[in-house]
């Protein structure tokens, strides 16, 4: 018997023969549920009659032979060969039908090297790990015992597939549980060669002899740069699609080399998930069903080290170990990132996000400076703003009386007590915000442009150009094929997993959801305003007298603000709880919608997440900004939402301070709770797990790293998406809070060493995955710009005073409109408050008591916020000619705005090429190359061999009549 192979023992009923045995057996196997017709029928078939100890199990470890390393063994299996031999599979060869034959060594022992990350012989190199537990049951459980048949026999058939199509297979049983069995796979030479071709590899063929010129800036940079000694520069190579045939034209300097490590892994990630574990099923296979039904455990590709401490193997390259100390660790916050290494390790694909995060950061640089200065400015100038000098002034903003802002229980106040928040909304509202605004539609051009360019030199030098071409079908894709299509490219049938009918179903369905769900989230913002309405309320009549013992912050308390502040949290609770349950649904939906390659899938979520992202993020704040106290009415009529809550009004200084506020919450609220979600979770969890395990013994490799988290399959999708988010913040609002670029700055600067320091750490090393370029997020980011520039311009004209503020400047202060004789802001705070006559309140909105200081008789009319004709004017609550003066100004400011902010941007996306001129020199000179070294090379030998057999015949002539004659 095997040493590892483990037997159950259960003693027969007392009675039962060979007969009732047999029936019992059939009886039960045909009570399995979970098994289909044929394996029941092969249960059937495996326990013939006679057989008396039904329930007597051996369990064999499920792992494959190694070359050259196999011995001959006699089981302990009696009768019950047969079931052995189902459960490696009839055709496996491991064993006979009378229980003798040939299998792998059993479990090879850990040697206590931990950093090794080789096979038992220190020469194979292991480029994925699968884990599984080997599971034991005790007898009477009949319907657990048939899961793990189950479970076995998939894997047996699995592995079995796996050494047929050519990987190495060695197995070794965990430190820590000896139920935990690690089986090490590896790809041989030829293997990799055959796949290399199949997936369109491209590899090095000759070495870069077109390396651009030494930018003037480097002295500046270099200070910024990673230590060239520990990470030296990589070599610039031309490369080509890999052909064997053509294998001595590559730069093969030895075998273990050539391929890289993220290679290696990606070629036996792309076996294993066209790897079928069920004969005569072609739709059960992939390592990722084996995965989601426990059969497996976990499957992973090797860290090459530990992150903080260089391996003993001298030929490791301690990758690992250079990107923690160089680049995740907080330290390096001011270093330029080491692209290269991060794309050798990780892959393009990770290489490509942090490319764009850093680039992305770099020009946020830019913007936050400029936002900084503009607050700046508005600082310094505080002082020196006449029209918060008289809100605050207590002869003139103490002197007029405002109109109750709700019905009945409010009453009137002082403009005076706003005093503090206009002077806030001076900081902001100011000319250097309109500048500002007008450079970050700029900014935003020259962002996407610049990326552009940035991409094209990355997917050249990364060897992505041509990945749509290469990228082959997901499994899940190929698994549905099952309808025949003519393909109009190649005119030939090929099957395919739905009609153009079917496609259209399924884009509708997925359409429809998304609807759905951006409706529900319109919903959740109404019933937000309806919480501002009702507790505004609430807060006007009862908010003075709760906080009157809290002087300090009693004048900045004010109803409105303390709407907007619980408002604001509230909606952030109601974006994380939508979010969580939006994630599933569009998972779900794609999914369905079955998208053939692995990039169709991700922009069709992309796609989908970002309009409900978009939806769920910014309505609160476009609410704010464009509706609320937008329709009010004015204090003797107002507008009432649902036909029973009044309208929400602006302070006297308008709604811009509140739009601040609510993206500072959900700004900062969001940055907390990623970083909570995507650190300090992972980073508790493996603190617990190390906690947990009480033996100080050494570990290998690939337990170390099976302690660790394993990174979500959609892991980076959800980066991109927190940084898209967090661009609309930065650009779409930009006029109403100029810090937001500098925030997000400040953020990103964390973000690039967090995310480093957490996948370099905390994460199991994740799959290399090919990346041409970003993917639908640079659409994405496209159709914001546009969308920023005309939301600015908007912002600035109608939530911001700007407009009005010039107008009065301009023309209503001087004559013959104004009594200056040169323009100024003096008088601007009464000429926008209009005046109401409070004798003309309606029952249903008249205040039913007074503050101490108002004395009906005497104060007979109170403010508000508009631009109205004064009581007895012939229009009188009518809209007054200044009113129809600014309004013409807004829309002559959006059209100058816009179309300013739009022609320089298309004038840059014209003078900007996207592809840089030494890229296209290179790329030219590949092609050259690529032809000359793999193809003219065979023409010209070719030509060499029948010019040598020619001029061989010339000079022996006689050897043709022969040759002829033998013909």
């Amino acid at each position: 018997m095997w040493p590892g192979a483990r037997r159950i023992h259960v003693a027969p009923s007392p009675g039962s023969g060979p007969g009732s045995q047999q029936s019992e057996r059939r009886q039960e196997v045909s009570k399995m549920s979970d098994v289909d017709s044929d394996e029941a029928q092969l249960e059937m078939e495996e326990f013939p009659d006679g057989d008396e100890e039904f329930f007597e199990q051996t369990y064999i470890p499920n792992y494959g032979t190694m070359p050259g390393e196999q011995e001959q063994v006699t089981t302990d299996l009696g009768p019950y060969s047969k079931e052995a031999t189902y459960l490696f599979g009839p055709k496996s060869g491991l064993l006979t039908a009378n229980g003798t034959g040939y299998m792998s060594r059993c479990m090879v022992e850990f040697d206590g090297d931990e950093d090794s990350i080789y096979f038992a012989d220190g020469q194979r190199r292991i480029d994925f790990v699968l884990v599984y537990q080997e599971e034991h049951k005790k007898p009477g459980d009949k319907k657990k015992m048939r899961s793990i048949l189950s479970r076995k026999r998939k894997r047996a058939v699995f592995q079995q597939n796996l050494r047929t199509s050519g990987l190495e297979i060695e197995a070794t049983r965990s430190v820590l549980d000896p139920n935990c069995i690690f089986l090490k796979l590896h790809a041989p030479w030829d293997l990799l060669c055959r796949y290399a071709e199949i997936l369109h590899i491209k590899l090095p063929l000759h070495s870069n002899d077109m390396k651009p010129k030494t930018s003037s800036f480097n002295c500046i940079t270099k200070i910024f740069s990673v230590d060239e000694d520990k990470i030296p520069p990589e070599p610039e190579y031309f490369t080509a699609p890999f052909e064997m045939e053509h294998i001595n034209s590559f730069q093969t300097v030895d075998h273990d080399s050539f391929f890289p490590p993220a290679t290696r892994s990606r070629i036996v990630k792309y076996i294993l998930n066209r790897c079928e574990y069920k004969r005569g099923c072609s739709s059960k296979f992939g390592i990722t069903k084996l995965l989601d039904s426990k059969t497996y455990s976990a499957a992973y590709p090797l860290h090459d080290c530990k992150f903080n401490q260089k391996s003993s193997d001298q030929t490791c390259h301690n990758e690992r170990y250079l990107l923690y100390e160089e680049w995740g660790h907080p330290k390096n916050f001011y270093k330029l990132q080491p692209l290269d290494l991060i794309r050798r390790y990780f892959g393009e694909k990770i290489g490509i996000y942090f490319a764009w995060l850093g680039f992305y950061t770099g020009m946020l640089a830019i913007a936050g400076f400029v936002g900084l200065i503009c607050f700046i400015f508005g600082i310094l100038t505080l002082d020196h703003n006449t029209w918060s000098k008289e809100v605050c002034d207590p002869e003139i903003g103490g002197h007029m009386i405002m109109c109750p802002q709700c019905d009945r229980d409010c009453t009137y106040w002082r403009l005076n007590i706003t005093c503090q928040s206009s002077r806030k909304l001076s900081v902001f509202d100011n000319y250097g915000t309109l500048v500002y605004a007008v450079f970050m539609g700029i900014w935003v051009t020259l962002f996407l442009e610049f990326w552009k360019r940035k991409q094209a030199e990355l997917e050249y030098e990364w060897d992505t150009v041509e990945l749509e071409q290469e990228e082959p079908r997901r499994p899940e894709y190929e698994a549905k094929c099952t309808i025949p299509k003519r393909n109009p490219i190649t005119q030939e049938e090929e099957l395919v997993p739905y009609s153009a009918f079917g496609k259209c179903m399924r884009l509708v369905c997925g359409g429809s959801t998304v609807l759905f769900w951006i409706s529900l989230i319109i919903a959740s913002v109404v019933a937000i305003i309806v919480y501002r309405l009702a507790v505004f309320f609430e807060f006007s009549v009862k908010l003075r007298d709760k906080i009157s013992d809290l002087e300090p912050i009693r004048d900045y308390v004010t109803p409105q603000m303390a709407t907007s502040v619980t408002a604001s949290i509230i909606n952030f609770l109601f974006i994380m709880l939508l979010n969580i349950l939006y994630e599933r649904v569009a998972i779900w939906i794609t999914d369905f919608e079955l998208p053939r390659t692995q990039t169709d899938y991700e922009n069709s979520l992309t796609v989908k997440m970002f309009l409900f992202q978009f939806v769920n993020y910014y309505s609160s704040c476009f609410y704010i900004a464009f509706f609320k106290g937008k329709i009010v009415g004015y204090p003797g009529k107002p507008v009432y939402w649902l036909g029973r809550f009044r309208n929400e009004e602006c302070d006297p200084g308008g709604c811009l301070v509140e739009l601040s506020t609510q993206l500072l919450i959900i700004m900062g609220g969001k940055a907390i709770w990623n970083n909570i979600q995507e650190v300090l979770i992972p980073w508790l969890k493996n603190i617990i797990a190390r906690c947990r395990k009480k033996s100080e013994e050494k570990l290998p490799r690939w337990e170390q790293d099976y302690q660790l988290q394993s990174m979500s399959k959609l892991g980076l999708f959800y980066e991109y998406l927190e940084m898209v988010i967090q661009f609309g913040f930065a650009t779409i609002f930009v006029a109403s809070f100029p810090l937001a670029p500098l925030l997000a700055l400040i953020n990103n600067i964390i973000e690039i060493r967090v995310d480093g320091w957490k996948i370099t750490t905390q994460f199991r090393r994740i799959l290399a995955a090919k990346a041409q370029d970003i993917g639908a997020w640079l659409p994405i980011l496209h159709g914001v710009a546009v969308f920023a520039a005309v939301t600015n311009a908007l912002i600035i004209a109608f939530t911001s005073d700007m407009i009005p503020r010039l107008v009065y400047y301009w023309a209503l202060s001087v004559q013959p409109f104004g009594e200056h004789s040169s323009p100024t802001m003096q008088g601007y705070i009464n000429t926008t408050l209009s005046v109401f006559k409070v004798s003309d309140f309606s029952n249903l909105s008249k205040p039913i008591y007074f503050p101490s200081w108002f004395d009906p008789a005497t104060d007979t009319t109170c403010r508000y916020r508009d631009l109205r004709y004064p009581p007895g004017h012939p229009l009188q609550y009518e809209h007054s000619l200044y009113f129809w003066h600014v309004m013409a100004a807004k829309l002559a400011f959006i059209i100058i705005m816009e179309h300013i902010v739009f022609t320089v941007s298309f004038l840059l996306s014209y003078w900007i090429p996207d592809v840089p001129k030494h890229i296209k020199e290179q790329i030219k000179r590949e092609t050259y190359l690529t032809q000359k070294l793999l193809h003219e090379s065979h023409l010209t030998a070719w030509h060499n061999k029948m010019a040598a057999t020619t001029k061989s015949l010339m000079k022996n002539p006689e050897s043709l009549k022969v040759t002829d004659m033998d013909v």
